[in-house]
C-alpha cells in the first residue's frame, strides 16, 4: 500500500458520519501521521469549532489507522478498537471548521491487544491537543 492513503475507509472500523480522520500520511513501527479537514457538517462541530471529544476521537482513529494499515498489509480483517484510557489530556485550542489537522501518534508500547501511545494534534504549526492514550483492539473470537 502506497502512502499517502487518501481513501482510508477500508482501514478503520468507523463509518460515516463518525469518521474523524481523512488521510494516512505516514506509518512505521513507531510513528503514525494522519490529516483531517474539519467539515461544517461534522457531528463533533459545535459553534463553528471542532470539540474536545472530536480531538480525542481523532487521536484514537489515527491509532485505528495504524492497526488497519497493519491488518491490510498482513491480509487480516480490520478489528474494532476502544479507548481504554486517556491521561494527561491538554486541549490548548479548538480548531475551526475547514481547518486541517495533522495528528501524530507515537507508539510507546504494544502489550497484547493494548497499544499505549502518545498523541499530538496540530492545526497549521500550532500544537492544539496532546494526551497519552491506551487503545484496546478487539480480540479474535475463537
Amino acid at each position: 500500500m502506497q502512502l499517502p492513503v487518501d481513501d482510508i475507509t477500508a482501514l478503520i472500523p468507523q463509518k460515516h458520519p463518525f469518521v474523524m480522520v481523512g488521510r494516512l500520511l505516514h506509518v512505521d513501527d513507531e510513528l503514525i501521521r494522519s490529516s483531517f479537514v474539519i467539515s461544517p457538517d461534522n457531528m463533533m462541530v459545535s459553534n463553528g469549532h471542532f470539540t474536545e471529544g472530536g480531538l480525542i476521537e481523532n487521536i484514537a482513529q489515527t491509532a485505528a489507522l495504524r492497526a488497519g494499515y497493519v491488518a491490510s498489509v498482513n491480509g487480516t480483517p480490520v478489528k474494532n478498537g476502544y479507548i481504554g484510557s486517556v491521561k494527561d489530556l491538554e486541549i490548548l485550542a479548538l480548531p475551526k471548521v475547514n481547518d486541517e489537522l495533522i495528528t501524530e501518534i507515537r507508539v510507546d508500547s504494544q502489550i497484547g491487544n493494548m497499544t499505549i501511545l502518545t498523541g499530538q494534534v496540530w492545526s497549521g504549526t500550532e500544537l492544539i491537543a496532546k494526551c497519552d492514550m491506551r487503545v484496546l483492539e478487539e480480540e479474535e473470537s475463537v
